[in-house]
C-alpha cells in the first residue's frame, strides 16, 4: 500500500480536508485512492452498487480545497431518495431500475457546493424498509466484521463502506433507525438529526416528519462537519429549526455543563436485552457520572409494541403514495413482479387504508411523539442501547415474507429507534463497545434542536472510550 492509500484509508474526512488545504495531496489523488479501496474491498462486501468514478474525477478537477472542511473528499450517496444529476435513482427496486436523476435534491446541491466528490451510490434495501441491506435487485451487503451477519439497514451499504475504509463518510437516512442501526452493526457513528434541522426538498414532508437524512462516519467531528454543510431548512418548510451561529465543528469542542442524564436499559416493548449490551450501556452511564454528570435510571413510559403497529400502518400509506407517484414517472402501474413481497404487502395495505384512518394514525403518532418528549423532559440527555441484540445473521430480516405483521415483528431488536423518529429528538449511535464479538452501539438522545450538545458529549466519550483503533479484520 502506498503512502496516499494509507493516508486515505486511515484518516477521517476532516483530516483529509486539512491535507488537501495544505497541498499534501490533491483531490484527484484522493479520488484514485478511493477507487482502489472500493475495487479492493467492495467485491467482498457489496456496499457500493453504482460506481461513479468518472463523475468524481471530473469534480476533482474543479473543486477548490478549503471551500468547506470536506471539500475534495470522496463520499457516497445512499441509493434511496437523494438525487444527483446523472446518477441512478432506483430506490433499490426493480420497478425503478432504469431511473436516472434529472436534477439535484437540495441536500445534494449543498454537498456539491461544499465540494464533496460523489464517487458512488451505496446499497440499500428496497424502498429503505428494512434494518438489513439485502435487496433482491442488488444483493446483500455483508458486514465487514463478519460476512455472516447483517451490516444493518437501511443505510447498510454506507456503514459497511465507511467501516471497511472504502470511504471516510457517506450519506445515510433514517425512518425507523436506518442511520443508527447500521452504525451499531458496523461500528461507526450515526446521528439522526432533529426534525426540521435539514430540508427534505424537493419533498416538503415524508412520513409525517419522521424521516431524516445525514450520514455515517468514523468520527464525531466528521458527522459535525457533514451537518455543517447539509443543515438548514428552506423558507416554507413544514418543520424548520434555525442553524446555530457557530459551526457544529466548533460547538462540539465546547465542554458541556453538568447534565441530567437518564440511562434506559428496559426495552420499551418489554423485550429482552442482551447482557453484554446492558453492561455496555451501564458502563457508559458510569463514565458519564465520573465526568460529573447526574445520572439516574429511567424506564420509558411508551408502550412501544402498540406504537410500532400504529407507526408502521401510517407509513404504509406514505409508501403507497410514493409508488402511485412513481407510476407516473415509469409510465405504467407497479405489479407484484416489480417489487419484493413485503413491499407489495405494504403497498396493498396502504392502498386499502381509509383516508380517515390514516389521518387518525398521524394524529396518534404526533400524540405519542409529544408523550415521549414529555416523559424525557426532566433529562438533558438519555442513554439507551442502539440495538437490543448483536447483529443478526444475513437473511434474518426476510423481505420475501408476505405477512407484513410478521415481518414488522422482526424489528423488535430496534425498539429504541423509532420513538425518536416520532419525537423529533436528535439521536446518535456511538461505537462504544462489543457484544458477541461484534460492534455494539450506544445511543445518546438529546433535546430537540440540541445537536451541538449531543455532539459535544459524544466527542468526550470518543476520547474516554476510544474506538479509532478498532477496525474490521482484513479479508
Amino acid at each position: 500500500m502506498d503512502e496516499i492509500d494509507r493516508l486515505y484509508r486511515t484518516s477521517d474526512a476532516v483530516a483529509l480536508g486539512d491535507h488537501l488545504r495544505a497541498g499534501d495531496v490533491s483531490p484527484g489523488e484522493l479520488v484514485e485512492a478511493a477507487v482502489r479501496a472500493i475495487e479492493e474491498m467492495n467485491p467482498r462486501l457489496n456496499a457500493v452498487i453504482h460506481k461513479l468514478y468518472d463523475m468524481a474525477r471530473a469534480g476533482a478537477r474543479e473543486v477548490q480545497p478549503g471551500r468547506s472542511a470536506l471539500a475534495g473528499v470522496p463520499f457516497v450517496l445512499k441509493e434511496l431518495a437523494s438525487s444527483w444529476t446523472g446518477a441512478p435513482l432506483t430506490n433499490s427496486s426493480r420497478f425503478l431500475k432504469d431511473q436516472v436523476a434529472e436534477g439535484d435534491s437540495e441536500i445534494s446541491r449543498r454537498l456539491r457546493e461544499a465540494g464533496l466528490l460523489l464517487i458512488g451510490k451505496s446499497n440499500a434495501p428496497e424502498n429503505g424498509w428494512s434494518i438489513t441491506t439485502e435487496p433482491a435487485l442488488y444483493g446483500a451487503t455483508l458486514n465487514p466484521w463478519n460476512p455472516g451477519v447483517t451490516a444493518g439497514g437501511s443505510s447498510g451499504g454506507t456503514a459497511a463502506a465507511v467501516a471497511s475504509g472504502m470511504i471516510p463518510l457517506g450519506e445515510a437516512s433514517d425512518g425507523a433507525g436506518s442511520i443508527r442501526v447500521p452504525a451499531s452493526c458496523c461500528g461507526v457513528v450515526g446521528l439522526k438529526p432533529s426534525r426540521g434541522r435539514i430540508t427534505l426538498a424537493p419533498f416538503a414532508d415524508y412520513w409525517a416528519g419522521c424521516a431524516y437524512f445525514l450520514c455515517n462516519s468514523r468520527t464525531v467531528r466528521d458527522t459535525a462537519a457533514y451537518l455543517d454543510v447539509t443543515g438548514g431548512a428552506l423558507p416554507g418548510d413544514p418543520y424548520a429549526l434555525a442553524m446555530p451561529s457557530d459551526p457544529y465543528l466548533t460547538l462540539m469542542q465546547r465542554a458541556p455543563k453538568p447534565l441530567r442524564i437518564a440511562v434506559v436499559t428496559t426495552p420499551p416493548d418489554g423485550g429482552p436485552l442482551d447482557p453484554e449490551i446492558r453492561a455496555l450501556v451501564e458502563t457508559v452511564g458510569k463514565r458519564l457520572q465520573a465526568m460529573g454528570h447526574e445520572v439516574t435510571d429511567h424506564i420509558m413510559a411508551l408502550e412501544a409494541g402498540a406504537a410500532w403497529q400504529t407507526y408502521t400502518d401510517m407509513t404504509c400509506v406514505e409508501t403507497a403514495g410514493m409508488f402511485d407517484f412513481m407510476e407516473t414517472v415509469v409510465g405504467r402501474p407497479v405489479t407484484p413482479e416489480d417489487v419484493e413481497p413485503v413491499t407489495w404487502a405494504i403497498i396493498q395495505r396502504g392502498r386499502q387504508t381509509k383516508a380517515t384512518a390514516h389521518a387518525g394514525r398521524i394524529e396518534q403518532v404526533r400524540q405519542m411523539a409529544r408523550a415521549v418528549v414529555q416523559d424525557l423532559d426532566p433529562f438533558d440527555l438519555v442513554v439507551t442501547p442502539t440495538l437490543t441484540q448483536p447483529p443478526r445473521p444475513v437473511g434474518f430480516y426476510d423481505m420475501t415474507l408476505t405477512d407484513l405483521d410478521a415481518y414488522n415483528a422482526l424489528w423488535a431488536d430496534s425498539m429504541f429507534q423509532f420513538p425518536f423518529n416520532m419525537s423529533g429528538q436528535p439521536a446518535i449511535s456511538l461505537p462504544l463497545g462489543e457484544a458477541g464479538g461484534l460492534p455494539a452501539g450506544v445511543q445518546l438522545v438529546g433535546r430537540i434542536g440540541d445537536e451541538a450538545g449531543v455532539l459535544a458529549i459524544s466527542a468526550l466519550l470518543e476520547q474516554e472510550m476510544p474506538w479509532a483503533g478498532r477496525r474490521p479484520p482484513p479479508a
